[in-house]
């Protein structure tokens, strides 16, 4: 078997550990809705979390033995192997607008970085370190906070999140690839604890973040958005940062960015998918009138006066009136006077 065959073996590998995660990590979403962030004690979400790392480590093991060009590309089929996965184990089946969103985030995605072009391997200095992790930090609490803000909106908050969380999860992978980069040049381990606990937190913060946008949005779409932006984050700081290009000068850049565009476009429509999906079902659950919808209230007409029926007049009580009755019947007579 050759090393390139081995990466792509590899790379499907992953692709379908990481789907299994997810799928596991929306199930214990849909069934823990109070713990929106970590359900630690459900067995289901600690088998999500060693299939998502099971799926890094053979990620980072087919990029020992195939280049990025390839191995990257296929990452993007978590969604596409996401998908059927759910309708065959939990009997979760997509629509066929969510398989077009899907397909086309997966399509757009695998284009943009197969035409991505690495450059020379080099590490961020100091200050590139800290202005990236505070830029991270800034803008996952902005997404967070905004999600929390339109938390009426179920699935806007779920894409709000999922962005966060592939935010974190592709800066993580730009301070990983530092610490590679500065293990090979024989940096002292002290000058990697900071990047090393960067990378702890914000794997930490992805984790519990993605969890959380599961709640309420279903599969396709926070899997999706977490997919797509984790390796397009990591490219963006690839490209101003690393010296990285895309392939084929001023042609490649725009097809690439034809293929952002059509990443996008997948995104938008999963996202209007879910939120059609979820006025359906709210507006199924409005209560109608008895009768059925579009039936109205019977109308009482309001009876006239010489209808009503006549009510016996009675003797204003005053003071010569008294009552007095029989013994024995209890039948009275009335008589007015002194």
């Amino acid at each position: 078997m050759s090393a390139l065959t081995l990466a792509v073996l590899l790379s499907l590998v992953s692709a379908v550990a990481y789907a299994g995660g997810a799928i596991l990590q929306e199930r214990v979403a849909v069934s823990t809705p109070e713990r929106r962030y970590a359900p630690m004690c459900r067995g289901a979400w600690w088998v999500a979390i060693a299939l998502n790392g099971l799926g890094a480590l053979l990620h980072v093991v087919a990029l020992a033995y195939g280049p990025l060009s390839v191995v990257q590309p296929l990452g993007a089929l978590t969604i596409v192997f996401a998908l059927p996965m759910a309708a065959l184990f939990v009997r979760r089946k997509a629509g066929a607008t969510a398989w077009r969103g899907a397909i086309m985030a997966t399509v757009g995605l695998a284009g943009l970085l197969s035409l991505t072009q690495s450059a020379a391997a080099q590490s961020l200095d100091d200050a590139e370190r800290v202005m990236v992790a505070l830029v991270t930090a800034g803008a996952v609490v902005t997404l967070m906070v905004v999600a929390h803000a339109v938390h009426r909106h179920p699935v806007v908050r779920s894409v709000l999140l999922a962005s966060a969380a592939g935010v974190a999860f592709g800066i993580a992978s730009v301070f990983t690839k530092t610490v590679a980069v500065d293990w090979d040049a024989n940096e002292p381990l002290t000058h990697q604890a900071p990047s090393l606990a960067v990378i702890a937190v914000l794997a930490m913060a992805g984790v519990l973040i993605s969890q959380a946008s599961y709640r309420g949005a279903g599969l396709a779409a926070p899997l999706s958005t977490v997919t797509v932006v984790n390796p397009v984050v990591a490219a963006a700081v690839g490209l101003t940062l690393f010296g990285e290009s895309f392939r084929y000068g001023s042609a490649g850049t725009a097809v690439a960015l034809g293929f952002g565009v059509v990443a996008a476009g997948g995104l938008i429509l999963l996202t209007t998918e879910r939120i059609g999906a979820a006025q359906g079902v709210a507006a199924s659950t409005v209560p109608v009138a008895k009768g059925g919808p579009g039936v109205a209230d019977p109308v009482v007409p309001e009876a006239r006066p010489e209808e009503l029926p006549a009510v016996p007049s009675q003797p204003a009580p005053g003071p010569h009136r008294r009552v007095l009755f029989r013994h024995g019947h209890g039948r009275g007579r009335e008589r007015i006077g002194s």
